[in-house]
This record gives C-alpha cells, structure tokens and sequence, in this order.
C-alpha cells in the first residue's frame, strides 16, 4: 500500500541550469515516488517520479549544460554542440515523415491534420494555421509593451490525447518584469536525467534570441511539472552524481 496521502510539492531554487538538475536530481532521490509505467515510454519498466515539482533558475545563462567533475565515471547528459542542434529543431518547422509533430512546428507552423474520406478512400490533410508563435509574442512585446499575460506559446493541441508519443512541453508562458524576459514553462512527462538539460539548454538560447529581439535583459526560467522523473537505468547514475548511497524515495513501500 502507498504510505502517502497526499501529493508531495517540490520547489527548487537554482542558480543556475547546473546547478537545477544537480538539486533535482539530489531531491528526486528523496522525494520521489517508485512507480510501474502501465502506459507511455518504456511501459513495464520502473520510474521515479515527483509528485509536483517547480523548478526554478535565477540565472540560467551563466552555466547551460551540466558540468560532471573530474574523475567520475558518468557520460554527460548533454553538451552544446547537442544543445545548438537542438535550437533550430526549436525554431524551424521542419519534420521528417515519421513525425506526427516537433516542437517547433508547434511554435512557428503549427499544421492541423484531418481526416477526409476522397473516393472511398481515407485521407489525412494537414492545415497550416500560419502563425509564428515567437515572431508573435516578440511583436505583441514590441509594440504594445509588458503589460500583457497573453504572450503565451502552446505546444500541445486537443487532438494529441490520441497519439502514441503525446508532446511532454505543453506551454512556454512568458513575462516581462524587471526589464528582463522570464520563461514559465509546463511539462506533462519529463525525463530529468538526459531531458531535462537539453530541453532547458534549448529553451535558454531561444529565450535568449527573443530577449534579444525585443530589447530587454534575459531573465529566470521556471519550469513546472508533475511527471518530472528518473528512468531505472538513470538511478544508479544520479546516485553517484549526488553522492547517495541510500536514498530516501527507496526506503518508501512501492505499489
């Protein structure tokens, strides 16, 4: 039986991005819930998981990727030749066939597919929507000012409930306050040990070009998710990234 009752929130206050996954991953190991995956990724393999988690970084720019130290026998999670590459799958709509969606479609051509039956013949007709959802939010900034809660960019749509792979971004809110432009993001599902760094790092230098095209500072991100999780074959990984022998999240009665 679980032995909580109720949803555990996390909050972790960052420098900056490496040093948000390194308190992450430090707290997923004491706060995290050890669940089977009945469906999604990897079902029927294990996941540690937060309850609710926010995460915040005051100043992400000054260390993008995780730095691992000398003489630990841990591949990084990422690096910025990744993270650069993972830029411009941000900012263009380009998909290969065997994609139903990428991030950036959604943000800067986002199509709606339909099904339309042509002869006899089931059909798929995707609608471009034509909208440029960074190019908008940079406009709406420009000449209307920071006075604005609907400069908002969505990723996810109605529809992707019925997909097999659903987006785990769904929403990159923004904010402009104190001369700087602050990024709130939300995930649905979220890998912490190889997803999190790359999709930050990603975001970051977006969220640095847009800083850069409206005129102001760049500022904090803040992510927030309930599916914030470890896959098994990460733990043993994060434990001795954080020095951990016996974490608390595995001392829990497990469903």
């Amino acid at each position: 039986m679980p032995t909580r009752e109720f949803l555990e929130p996390v909050f972790i206050d960052a420098f900056d991005l490496d040093d948000a996954w390194f308190q992450t991953l430090s707290a997923i190991l004491d706060k995290g819930h050890v669940y089977q995956i009945t469906r999604g990724s990897y079902e029927g393999q294990k996941r540690l998981e937060f309850d609710f988690v926010v995460v915040r970084a005051r100043k992400p720019s000054h260390q993008i990727i995780p730095i691992i130290p000398e003489g630990m026998s841990i591949p990084a999670p990422t690096d910025m030749d990744y993270v650069q590459g993972y830029l411009s799958y941000l900012m263009t709509g380009a998909k290969t066939e065997t994609e139903d969606y990428t991030y950036g479609e959604r943000l800067v051509e986002p199509r709606v597919k339909v099904k339309e039956t042509v002869n006899g013949k089931d059909m798929v007709r995707e609608i471009p929507l034509k909208v440029n959802q960074i190019e908008e939010v940079i406009k709406m900034y420009k000449e209307k000012g920071e006075g604005t809660n609907q400069a908002i960019m969505e990723i996810g749509m109605p529809s992707d409930i019925k997909l097999v792979d659903p987006p785990c971004l769904r929403l990159i809110d923004t904010r402009i306050r104190y001369g700087k432009l602050h990024f709130i993001l939300y995930f649905r599902s979220w890998d912490l040990w190889g997803g999190f760094p790359s999709n930050l790092g990603g975001l970051q230098l977006v969220k640095q070009y847009m800083a850069s095209e409206i005129g102001v500072d760049d500022g904090e991100m803040v992510a927030v998710s309930k599916g914030l999780h470890l896959y098994d074959y990460a733990w043993d990984l994060a434990k001795l990234r954080t020095n951990k022998t016996n974490p608390e999240a595995f001392k829990q009665d497990k469903k």
